[in-house]
């Protein structure tokens, strides 16, 4: 069977499509800054993809020295495809960290994980000052130090 106009149409705007989405569109070129820092910028890409065509007119058929023949129908068509690309976040890679910093910052959610790594090393530097201090005072009690020495401390 021969190939229907409509198919070309198609074929045509999904290779397009093709050679604009890949996956460098979607996790972008990184970029370093002057201090080591990697920024790598990361984006959300829609697309979509109509097509469609039309015969006008009938089909006529021929007889001709025994053989029948068909002429073909006058067509007409057309297919069309968008892309829109929206930049999500930025991912900082640097100085043994790597944060991801959404470009929508109105979520709450978002900016509490974003806080929860400088939490826990809070809670992890006064956890370890608690525990110091406690066995300075037990080596006190046990008359290694003066209390003046821990008081400094």
């Amino acid at each position: 069977m021969a190939e229907h106009p409509i198919e070309g149409l198609m074929s045509t705007a999904m290779q397009s499509i093709k050679e604009m989405v890949d996956v460098n569109t979607i996790v972008g070129d990184a970029v370093e800054a002057p201090d080591g820092t990697v920024i790598i910028p990361i984006s959300k890409v829609s697309f979509g993809f109509a097509a469609g065509g039309s015969e006008f007119g009938r089909s006529v058929k021929e007889k001709d020295d025994d053989k029948e023949s068909v002429s073909k129908m006058p067509f007409g068509g057309g297919s069309g495809a968008g892309v829109t690309i929206q930049p999500v976040a930025f991912m900082v890679v640097g100085q043994g960290q790597i944060k991801l910093l959404p470009v929508n910052t109105n979520s709450s959610v978002d900016k509490i994980l974003d806080l929860v790594p400088d939490l826990i090393e809070k809670i992890n530097e006064s956890v370890r000052k608690k525990v110091n201090i406690k066995k300075k005072i037990e080596k006190s009690e046990e008359g290694k130090t003066t209390n003046t020495e821990v008081e400094n401390e």
